[in-house]
């Protein structure tokens, strides 16, 4: 038990001490661009997005001491640093986010993801991904909302101005359709391992950015040396992140995609069965994931793939 604190408190500080110069360097930039004029915009977040990839690439240095982990990728995407793409995600823990960056930064422009707004407040971090023109989301009860009608919509006004932003430089957005971390005891539905997917979000910046996305990237993570009861941030922190593996579907982005999601019951109805579809897909292949934990001979997409034959 000593050991296991004092690794993840020696991982917490080589986190914190990167996050010091970089996070601040990208909040500068941020107050930067509210100083110059539009037309500077994209060249500042260019250099913003730069300094945010040398982060996760510290940081994947600093977690790949700490843990040594094994990847496990299943992939065949053809992905690009010059494109947009809509990724989705199941979520779990938050190290799903170090994670995501760990495999996708190097590979498509860096990542920005929908946040939870207390994020905001976390030092360096915080203020570093409002300068990374993150969209922050307050998740307001549906008790609140009837005695605050007012506050209706904010997250989708939200996603819409930063999906506008988003529009001068090649970016990818992360929305973790769940809407909140995994919790074994929040369970509902019809799906083993998964939350039910909210379409609104993806939606919305399907209809913002729907012209400039090529692909919507779905992406199902997995921690197959933990039971469902342990914590992959808190793992990850104490070096025992021992495997991953990470699976990476490419969707074209047709005219299909493009709707009124508030306004066209019909493209309503088809976009969340089309999403509901794909989470059972997902909670299928995690099933058969947990299934087959501990056949060591050979790697588990492997013998998925072998058993979906």
């Amino acid at each position: 038990m000593l050991l296991k604190i004092l690794t993840a408190f020696i991982s917490a500080s080589l986190v914190i001490a990167n996050s010091i110069p970089f996070g601040s360097a990208v909040t500068l930039c941020g107050l930067i661009k509210l100083l110059l004029p539009k037309g500077a915009y994209p060249s500042v977040t260019r250099v913003a997005n730069v300094l945010m990839g040398q982060w996760i690439s510290v940081n994947q240095a600093i977690f790949w001491l700490i843990n040594g982990s094994h990847f496990e990728i299943d992939d065949t995407t053809q992905l690009s640093r010059d494109k947009w793409y809509l990724v989705i995600s199941n979520h779990r823990s938050w190290a799903d986010i170090v994670i995501l960056c760990m495999v996708l930064a190097k590979r498509t422009p860096v990542p920005k993801f929908f946040l939870k707004q207390q994020l905001l407040y976390i030092p360096f971090i915080g203020q570093a991904c409002w300068a990374l023109d993150m969209p922050f989301m307050r998740r307001y009860s549906r008790s609140y909302l009837l005695r605050h009608p007012e506050k209706h919509g904010k997250d989708l006004e939200a996603t819409r101005r930063a999906c506008e932003k988003f529009r001068s430089v090649p970016t990818t957005v992360v929305n973790f359709v769940e809407g909140t971390r995994y919790s074994h005891d929040k369970q509902q539905g019809s799906y083993q391992h998964l939350l039910p997917p909210k379409a609104l979000g993806m939606a919305q910046a399907l209809s913002v950015l729907g012209e400039q996305f090529e692909e919507v990237i779905d992406v199902t993570l997995c921690y197959p040396g933990l039971d469902e009861s342990q914590s992959p941030f808190l793992a990850l922190l104490c070096g025992e992140l021992s495997s991953v593996v990470v699976k990476l579907d490419s969707i074209p982005v047709t005219q299909a995609f493009r709707g009124d999601y508030l306004g066209d019951k019909h493209y309503k109805q088809h976009f969340k069965r089309w999403l509901e579809q794909r989470w059972r897909q997902k909670d299928r292949y995690l099933s058969r994931l947990i299934t087959l934990q501990g056949q060591d001979n050979q790697s588990l997409t492997t013998l998925i793939s072998k058993d979906e034959q």
